[in-house]
């Protein structure tokens, strides 16, 4: 048992924050209801005691062998643009665009989280460090930039959701 929280919980916690985290639930709960509860939390893997440590590493490998390197955290393919966030680039084939460094921070919190609404407050919070009102504003001028950059491929938008935030979504 962990202390002061449960596995489930934290588990919820950490994918809410983070979407690529391995999550491995090592338990003595062997329940299929726990399984099932696990997995729904956001766990990539559910191990029940007692088992072997040969069990154990092979299960980890698994997770190493899917992990990326940080050069694949840090470049994004979008539709017909590529992002290289170590170097601020969008390029395109018809030119690149070097962005600022809260415009790359900004279009890179949405590739990582592409598909998905990201809060407003999730945005201020991890790009600006807070969720003030008047950067709310500046971050809107900064999501109509990286608009503008991403205008030539139509299948590549940043939609809004009213009162809500943002999701970059990308078509096929």
């Amino acid at each position: 048992m962990m202390p002061k929280k449960d596995g489930f919980t934290l588990a919820q916690q950490i994918r809410e924050k983070n979407l690529n985290v391995p999550i491995l639930f090592v338990t003595a709960k062997s329940m299929q209801e726990d399984k099932i509860e696990g997995f729904k939390k956001g766990g990539d893997d559910y191990i029940v005691k007692p088992f072997s440590m040969e069990e154990l590493c092979l299960r980890i490998e698994v997770f190493l062998r899917r992990s990326v390197t940080p050069q694949q955290l840090n470049n994004f393919s979008l539709g017909n643009y590529n992002f290289d966030y170590t170097n601020f680039i969008l390029q395109h084939s018809q030119g690149e665009k070097t962005l600022t460094q809260k415009e790359a921070e900004v279009l890179k919190l949405l590739c990582q989280n592409k598909d998905r609404v990201l809060k407003r407050e999730e945005i201020l919070n991890a790009v600006w460090g807070n969720d003030d009102y008047f950067l709310g504003r500046s971050m809107d001028v900064f999501i109509s930039k990286l608009r503008k950059y991403l205008k030539d491929d139509p299948r590549v938008q940043i939609v809004n959701y009213h009162g809500v935030g943002f999701r970059l979504e990308v078509a096929s």
